[in-house]
């Protein structure tokens, strides 16, 4: 990337995947990093940490145009990954879920085609996928954002937009296993809304090295998935009890939360009908289809009828075991597990 690329901005820079992906440009001798965020206290943060000049930092809000437009100039490559991701917080205050993940994701999109950005990659969710929460809904209107732009650029523009779909990052903000770690740790029960739930279980490197991927392979308009294992939220639960070793440890069952699903899901069939398989990565292509209408209401395809939606439930399905190696690879795991048997007698 680095002889290509001189200067890369990441939206939301401060978040999980902005400072693993920032870490890993600097890595590779990327000249410049730009992080676009509205925390001035993660930023001072990040910058005493890092304490490299090649890192410059934005304070602003991709609801802001001007902003994006200021962060934007001159860079080669823009990594998105500002957004509302709380699927509570988006419920409430669904307004501003439109205000950030659309309109904001707009800003971006236009801003990078107006500054004639090489490559574009915008990130998404499962939860786009027959989305039944304002989160959801909301990246899946930026998904259509992306692609639009997409169509209406051609395979010939200087600006590659492409997009990228996942699933839970473990041990990110929002996850679920800190939560049951430090419960398990101060001793109170750990909370479950439905054991059989099943999630997708995606390390914080993959979603990087998805991103990554993408912005390596990208056509106009695609959007790539990884072929990511699940497991029930039950096998999750004994997995961390076993690594913990409370195999008395209470579970409390509280039941589905609001806009709750029973799995999730990466991809449709009818994406599916039309995807390019690439052996670790699925790459949904875009539809190119353009304002001729009849394309839509009197055309259809046959051969979409043989695809299943790819969702948590029909995904390779990891063991309590497969769960115990998945979670010890993450460093943050592993040094809880080591503390707690360093302090239990």
């Amino acid at each position: 990337m680095a002889d290509a690329i001189n200067s890369v901005l990441i939206t939301g820079g401060t978040g999980s995947f902005g400072k693993t992906m920032l870490r890993e440009l600097l890595a590779d001798g990327i000249p410049e990093v730009r992080v676009l965020s509205r925390d001035e206290e993660k930023q001072d943060h990040l910058r005493n940490e890092l304490a490299d000049s090649r890192v410059r930092f934005f304070i602003g809000d991709i609801r802001d145009r001007s902003s994006v437009d200021r962060a934007t100039a001159g860079v080669d490559a823009i990594f998105h990954a500002a957004a509302l991701k709380q699927v509570p917080s988006c419920e409430f205050f669904p307004l501003e879920a439109v205000r950030t993940n659309i309109l904001g994701s707009e800003n971006v999109i236009r801003a990078a085609i107006d500054a004639k950005v090489k490559s574009l990659v915008c990130l998404s969710t499962d939860k786009a996928v027959m989305p039944i929460n304002s989160m959801g809904m909301s990246k899946a209107m930026m998904e259509k954002l992306a692609q639009s732009a997409a169509r209406e650029l051609g395979p010939a523009a200087g600006t590659t937009i492409s997009c990228v779909r996942y699933g839970n990052v473990m041990h990110s903000r929002g996850s679920v296993i800190p939560l049951f770690i430090r419960q398990i740790t101060t001793g109170r029960p750990i909370t479950v809304t439905e054991p059989e739930m099943t999630r997708f279980l995606m390390p914080l490197r993959d979603s990087v090295a998805l991103v990554r991927f993408a912005f390596a392979k990208a056509r106009q308009g695609d959007l790539f998935i990884k072929k990511a294992p699940a497991s029930t939220i039950a096998d999750l639960v004994v997995a961390l009890k076993q690594l913990f070793d409370v195999p008395d440890h209470p579970v409390n069952v509280i039941g589905w939360r609001h806009s709750e699903k029973l799995f999730e899901t990466l991809a449709s069939s009818q994406e599916l009908g039309t995807a390019e398989d690439l052996g670790d990565y699925w790459r949904l292509q875009l539809d190119g289809r353009d304002l001729n209408y009849n394309a839509y209401f009197s055309e259809g395809t046959e051969d979409l009828a043989k695809f299943e939606d790819f969702h948590s439930h029909n995904a390779e399905r990891l063991d309590v075991e497969g769960v115990k190696q998945l979670l010890l690879s993450l460093p943050e795991v592993q040094q809880a597990v080591d503390s707690w048997r360093t302090a239990t007698p």
